[in-house]
């Protein structure tokens, strides 16, 4: 099964292993670009991290990881875009669903997110619903207001 129960996705992140999510499609169709969340363990706490890149990926090239910052311009986004950070899993789970409108049936084991998105290029990348019939959620993230 590809995606996590909770107590699975609770205990990968106690473990210290990260967790993600495919958001789906952003831009437009001059500029065409792909979202997703990750919720990574710190060495006290738990950091929400948004990403968003290029859609310049096929069928037999889809690691995110790899794929251009959507903005060039944007240096503080080339990695990610930190949300938040918790000192307890579940709350980092929750910021990442408050701010990035992530569903908490559909997180994945790290590297996962790759497979994610491979299906959705084969399903001719849908704008309405992922491949697995999840509606993307609304628009973009909310950009988290500065203190």
């Amino acid at each position: 099964m590809r995606y996590l129960a909770e107590s699975f996705l609770l205990g990968a992140l106690r473990r210290g292993r990260s967790v993600e999510q495919l958001l789906g499609p952003c831009g437009s169709a001059g500029h065409l670009g792909v979202r997703y969340v990750e919720v990574r363990a710190a060495k006290t706490s738990f950091e929400v991290w948004l990403h968003t890149v290029e859609d310049v990926g096929s069928e037999s090239f889809f690691d995110l990881g790899e794929f251009p910052p959507f903005d060039p311009d944007d240096e503080a986004g080339e990695f990610g875009r930190l949300l938040g950070m918790t000192e307890d899993p579940l709350a980092a789970v929750v910021v990442a669903e408050q701010w990035t409108g992530a569903g908490r049936g559909r997180w994945v084991n790290e590297g996962v997110v790759q497979d994610e998105y491979g299906d959705f290029v084969r399903a001719g990348r849908p704008s309405d619903a992922s491949p697995g019939g999840w509606p993307w959620p609304d628009g973009p993230a909310v950009e988290r207001p500065r203190a």
